[in-house]
Formats: structure tokens, C-alpha cells, sequence
């Protein structure tokens, strides 16, 4: 295909907010090879602040529990898109709604390209047995042969990401203490296989507390989420939750000035990722091989559960699988193992 006569591409991505995140290190780059390229960028409302910063870059929201909800509302969405004459659509997320998107576009003979979503080799990457694993295809190299397939050609590295934001002065003065190193925490993931338990987040907690210099903020949302957030604010004086007390594009600003980023698998490890700052994943069920590692993160800030005890690892992609017993794979990662990478990094 000759990217010359394309001006305008559509990208779609509804969700969820890791896979959001995690386009914005290819769309950085192909932006920077690309700098005429005009890129709309389609998904929902609540992930718009995520890619809206990257130049080129117009959002347009997926309404998908109202006005375009359906088959009749996602045609209803095709003719608001067609309006735009994009010459090109590059399908990052290949579920049915962007299948049935493809079938409108098709009809008007513009080209539709989908990620492959490398569905067999997942599923034999997490199958029930005992096995030999192997890396597979990291996320962000399956979106840049999305574009690939349009004629775009460019590299991915790991300066691909957004610079630091600014803050407001009020959120400068209470979240981001003078000299203090910023370690960011969330503690939660979508699927329990993929949380570390409580009670040893706790400890760390206590450890980390005793660090000085340092300020701890806690991300989480959901009632359940917040008050366990609230409960340790109120044990450890140098940590702050930040559930409920920040708009979204206040938290995203807040995460691009942190020093590191405890995470699960889950997309706060992407936020972060996504300006730069060093990620530390705990890995439960789930593992780095799938694919979803946080963009140009060192493979040895990802802790893993111990494979050895429990060789299933992987059971999922999204932890949300796993055998009895399973459910304790993440109490084999020590709280001092942790606290020890989290030190290293600062």
C-alpha cells in the first residue's frame, strides 16, 4: 500500500486503559517519522486524556453504552466517521464492534488493516500444563505491523514516550514534597489472580515508610479500592492516597513526575510506562511472556511468581483463570524482594 496517498488514518481502540496506554509509545513514533500524518483516534470518553497530548493526534469518542450502541448505533458511528475521509482505518483492537466497523468501511473501498491478536498462541501459552514457555510478540510490536501494513515504516525504542507534565500548584505543593522521591503504588488489578495480597502490600508498605525522603501515593478506585487505599493513608504518614481526590488527567500529570511505579499487570503500570518512568510489575498468574510487559521497561524490574511451585504459570492472559490453589502464587514473592528493586531504581 502507498502511505504517500494516505493523509488521514483512523485508529481504534475502545479499551481497556493498559491497551489504550500502551499505543501511545507507537503512536509517538510514528508521528515523529510521519509529522503530516493526521491521526484520529477512536475509543471511549473516559481514555481520551491518554492519547490526546500526542501531536497530530484528534480523539473522536465511542459512545458504545448509548448513541452507538449496537449494530445500528455503530452504523450511526460509520456515518459520523465517513464525514472525516480518512483514507486509511489501522484496527488495534480487532473485537466485534470494530469487525462490524470494518464490514462499513470496506463498502467504501477504504482499507482496513487489524492487529493479530495472537489468539492460538496465547491460548497455548496459557494452557493447564506443565510446559516450557517462550516470549511471545510484545503489544506494541503487534500495533506497529498494523501500520506496517499501511505502508508506514518506522522503529519503536524506548524514548518513545511523552515528556513530564506540568502540575498546578495546589497539587504541586500536596502531592510532590521538595526533594522527595515519588513512588506511585497500585495495588489492584481487574482479576484477583494478578493482586498482591494485602496483607504483604502492607508490609511493604512498612517498609517503604521507614524510607527517607520519599513520599508514597496510592492509585486505585471503585469503594472497596478507596477505603483500603484511605485505611493505609491513615496507618503510614508519608503515604497519600490518590482514589477520588484527582480527575483523571490530574492523575496521569501526577504519574508522569513519580520516580518509579509499583504495579500489577494492569494499566497503571502502562500510565506510568507510557512517560518513561521506571515500572515495577508483580506478576501473579499471568506472565511477561503474553506480551503485555510495560513499554521499554528492563526485564528485571518484572517480578515474577514462582514458576517452580506452581508451573501452570501462566494460567490467562488476563488472570482471570486459574486451578485450586492457584490463587497464593503471588505470596511467593517477598515484600523485601520488592522494597530492594524499588531502592535499586531510586
Amino acid at each position: 500500500m502507498d502511505k504517500n496517498k494516505i493523509e488521514q488514518v483512523l485508529v481504534i481502540r475502545l479499551s481497556a486503559m493498559g491497551d489504550v496506554a500502551m499505543t501511545v509509545p507507537v503512536l509517538v513514533a510514528l508521528t515523529q517519522e510521519y509529522p503530516n500524518l493526521k491521526i484520529t483516534f477512536l475509543t471511549k470518553a473516559f481514555y481520551k486524556p491518554i492519547v490526546s497530548g500526542i501531536p497530530n493526534v484528534n480523539v473522536v469518542i465511542a459512545d458504545t453504552k448509548g448513541k452507538h450502541k449496537g449494530i445500528l448505533g455503530l452504523w450511526r458511528l460509520f456515518g459520523q466517521l465517513k464525514e472525516l475521509e480518512f483514507d486509511a482505518v489501522a484496527d488495534l483492537h480487532n473485537v466485534l464492534r470494530s469487525n462490524i466497523l470494518k464490514i462499513f468501511f470496506l463498502t467504501q473501498g477504504i482499507p482496513f488493516k487489524q492487529m493479530n491478536k495472537g489468539r492460538s498462541e496465547k491460548k497455548k501459552l496459557t494452557s493447564g500444563k506443565s510446559k516450557e514457555i517462550k516470549p511471545l510478540k510484545p503489544m506494541h510490536e503487534r500495533y506497529v505491523e498494523v501500520f506496517k501494513s499501511l505502508g508506514f515504516v518506522f522503529s519503536l525504542n524506548e524514548k518513545h514516550t511523552l515528556p513530564k507534565l506540568d502540575l498546578s500548584k495546589g497539587i504541586k505543593e500536596k502531592w510532590l514534597i521538595g526533594n522527595h522521591k515519588t513512588i506511585g503504588i497500585a495495588p489492584f488489578a481487574a482479576f484477583q489472580g494478578k493482586v498482591y495480597p494485602h496483607h504483604l502490600m502492607e508490609k511493604l508498605l512498612t517498609y517503604l515508610n521507614d524510607l527517607n525522603h520519599t513520599q508514597i501515593l496510592l492509585f486505585g478506585g471503585g469503594k472497596k479500592e478507596t477505603e483500603i487505599l484511605e485505611q493505609w493513608e491513615s496507618k503510614f504518614n508519608n503515604c497519600i492516597s490518590a482514589a477520588g481526590k484527582l480527575t483523571f488527567p490530574e492523575e496521569l500529570r501526577v504519574i508522569s513526575n513519580l520516580h518509579v511505579m509499583v504495579s500489577m499487570d494492569s494499566g497503571n503500570g502502562h500510565l506510568a510506562a507510557m512517560f518513561g518512568i521506571p515500572v515495577i510489575t508483580l506478576w501473579g498468574v499471568t506472565h511477561p511472556y503474553a506480551g503485555f510487559t510495560p513499554f521499554g521497561q528492563n526485564y528485571v524490574n518484572q517480578i515474577l511468581s514462582d514458576r517452580e511451585k506452581f508451573p501452570l504459570i501462566p494460567t490467562s492472559v488476563y488472570g482471570n483463570k486459574f486451578p485450586a490453589g492457584y490463587n497464593k502464587v503471588m505470596e511467593t514473592i517477598s515484600p523485601q524482594k520488592v522494597y530492594d528493586k524499588i531502592k535499586d531504581i531510586l
